[in-house]
């Protein structure tokens, strides 16, 4: 048994295998039923399982390898966007090379477009797309972790509960992300920080580039260790956040206090919200191969953030946040980056989007949406 076979990304042999236990999971096929045709999952389940399971199998019956699951991935994606989009782009991946296995360490805005985002950046570029860190805390459910092992993302054990447990699968998480990059030469995506940044606030985690060192050859110092990595910062931003309302909510139930609990499908629903929610334009940015000059993880994370936040796009919806909230810092250079944008029509839409918000929240999601601003003018 290799020692990462209970965290790494399915196999092309176990594709097969794979989505055939896929297709028999009751709980996979009744999930699909609710999201699909509630009324009917409600109703008459036992009539429409029939019917989901055949599309699946008509769906899946040419996917034999990870290629195919992630061709059929890409093209059902690109669609996805061209619904909920005012368009896509990319920039930096020039600078790269493609037959280079690299670290992607992204901010994280949304659970599942981020990584996927980020792959369909590499595929349109025609590199190799990475494989993806996912926490099990979003896979309760054996079909779940299926689903993305399947589609090449690797497991991040958060629910370890001893410190020595905890250390012991950052270790082994530590070796599979060095493993893959240097001996498979196949890239890893990563989040800059464990959750979401639901404030809008981008800051890696220091932890996150110890753990990176955790399996640092001997001799082999921080910079060494890291360096081979190829670490390269990607900025992700969306004009507008499907999921911003319920950031907003949780932030504000903290502020008062209360303590959130998450119902039992909450972050299948907010997956859910943001692939179909409307996101106006989106725009995923590569940096520059951070190298091997960072001795500590301070000034590392310091390195990963001056290019995330300076390679932010900052969009008329950050810009307008940042008005209304009084700022007139660096207002007018911001605006000049969008000289063709409707500046009127811009300010209604966005609050046409703040009206549809409960009045307590926001306040928050105006912070959220400026905190981009902010950041970028610090920096």
């Amino acid at each position: 048994m290799n020692e990462f076979d209970d965290i790494r990304p399915y196999d092309d042999g176990e594709v097969p295998t794979v989505i055939g236990r896929l297709v028999a999971d009751p709980e996979f096929i009744d999930l699909l039923l609710s999201r699909r045709a509630p009324l009917l999952a409600k109703i008459c389940p036992w009539l429409a399982r029939p019917f989901i399971r055949r599309s699946l199998r008509t769906l899946s019956k040419n996917m034999l390898t990870v290629a195919h699951v992630q061709g059929h991935m890409t093209v059902a994606l690109k669609k996805l966007l061209a619904a909920t989009t005012d368009g896509y782009s990319f920039s930096g991946l020039d600078k790269l090379d493609p037959s280079k296995a690299y670290l992607f360490m992204s901010n994280h805005r949304d659970i599942s477009l981020d990584p996927a985002l980020v792959c369909l950046g590499l595929a349109m570029a025609e590199h190799q797309t990475a494989r993806l860190a996912i926490g099990d805390n979003l896979l309760s459910k054996p079909f779940a972790s299926d689903l993305m092992r399947v589609n090449r993302s690797f497991i991040v054990k958060r629910s370890a509960s001893s410190r020595r447990e905890k250390l012991e699968a950052l270790k082994v998480l530590s070796r599979y992300i060095r493993y893959s990059i240097n001996a498979e030469r196949v890239s890893i995506w990563i989040a800059q920080a464990e959750g979401r940044a639901k404030d809008g606030c981008d800051r890696t985690e220091t932890a996150l580039l110890k753990m990176l060192s955790l399996s640092k050859g001997e001799g082999q110092n921080f910079a060494a260790a890291t360096g081979e990595l190829n670490l390269v910062p990607v900025s992700i931003a969306y004009e507008y956040d499907p999921c911003d309302a319920d950031k907003a909510m949780q932030l504000h139930a903290a502020q008062q206090g209360v303590e959130y609990i998450k119902t039992q499908f909450e972050d299948l629903d907010t997956i859910q919200k943001g692939l179909l929610g409307y996101k106006g334009r989106v725009h995923v940015s590569f940096g520059d191969p951070v190298g091997d000059k960072f001795d500590c993880a301070t000034t590392l994370a310091n390195e990963v953030d001056r290019q995330i936040l300076s390679k932010y796009r900052v969009f008329p919806t950050n810009i307008l946040a940042w008005q209304m909230l009084g700022n007139s810092q660096g207002l007018d250079a911001l605006k000049a980056q969008w000289p063709k944008e409707d500046w009127s029509q811009a300010a209604m839409a966005f609050q046409a989007r703040l009206d549809l918000i409960p009045a307590a929240h926001r306040p928050i999601v105006l912070a959220t949406y400026a905190a981009p601003v902010g950041s970028q003018l610090a920096h």
